[in-house]
């Protein structure tokens, strides 16, 4: 049973499932897309971004896996989906997904395949970039240790791969397990929870994407939405799908609080008193990534 058509909506707005037609660009994102693309696109070799459960990580990671250009780069997403994953699967999987047909079983044999990938790469006049979701589950310092191992694939004067680990924010502890590898993050950008402002211009624009007409929340609504959410994306997400759909059921317009604080309720929610800490970047920095980017679009 689906609430789409009785709200005139061409589609559900509030699905979780990974949908870059529903990509919300707020401040704090764009901050985070510009500064990693730059990272990149500099050659910086490591970059981070680290976020909390439901702040978007995943959805940014694609963001930015779409917006890097083919003629420019030979990029991949890898998603770490346990914590058991050993050096000689993450090597094989980066290898696979740089280009490398049949990957070799022997460690040495796989490394050489993978550096004269690269060099095949660098030739083309392309960068070699591999963005791994989920980083918080590699938990081993031998997985750090590979990593930096990678990290010295290089040519004089250039690095030949770039990654970009997209966190929980105890990411920041594995990487402290190899020292040298936490020094040599050049980029790292943390992902906060969404402001009540942001939270309402997040919900409008997902329901305009879903052929919205009118407003469907009332405005104590989406305070109450806030209140129960947090500022959490994924939070949001699942509120304002089950409000919807309640409010469907008893044939209500428009969503109000009273819907919102029962369903939070149902779902096991308590209002939160969490303030959504914006990141900022330099003015200075703003420039030179403006002037990057300005670049990579011509």
């Amino acid at each position: 049973m689906s609430y789409a058509s009785f709200y005139g909506l061409e589609q559900q707005p509030f699905s979780n499932a990974p949908d870059p037609r529903f990509y919300f660009n707020s401040d704090q994102h764009s901050q985070a897309l510009l500064r990693l693309v730059y990272a990149v696109d500099s050659n910086k070799g490591l970059a981070v971004l680290l976020g909390g459960i439901g702040t978007g990580k995943t959805t940014l990671a694609r963001r930015m896996l779409d917006s890097l250009p083919e003629e420019k780069y030979e990029s991949s997403l890898l998603v770490v989906v346990h914590s058991g994953v050993t050096p000689e699967w993450i090597i094989t999987r980066i290898a696979l997904q740089l280009g490398v047909t049949e990957p070799a079983t022997d460690r040495v044999a796989l490394l050489k395949q993978l550096y004269e990938r690269l060099l095949a790469i660098e030739e083309s006049g392309r960068k070699a970039v591999v963005l791994i979701d989920e980083a918080q589950m590699m938990r081993s310092q031998e997985l750090m240790e590979e990593f930096r191992g990678l990290l010295n694939l290089e040519i004089p004067g250039k690095k030949l791969l770039n990654l970009v680990f997209f966190g929980m924010p105890e990411l920041e502890q594995n990487l402290k397990l190899d020292e040298p590898l936490e020094q040599r993050v050049a980029v790292k950008f943390n992902l906060h929870s969404l402001t009540l402002k942001t939270t309402e211009s997040y919900i409008k624009h997902r329901l305009q994407v879903a052929g919205a007409k009118r407003e469907l929340f009332e405005p104590d609504a989406i305070e109450a939405i806030y209140r129960f959410a947090g500022g959490i994306p994924r939070l949001i997400n699942t509120i304002c799908d089950n409000s919807l759909f309640e409010s469907y059921v008893r044939r209500i317009k428009i969503v109000n609080a009273d819907i919102v604080t029962a369903v939070a309720t149902d779902l096991g929610l308590t209002p939160s008193d969490a303030k959504s800490k914006q990141a900022t970047v330099d003015e200075s920095d703003l420039d030179a990534i403006d002037q990057m980017l300005d670049q990579l679009e011509g």
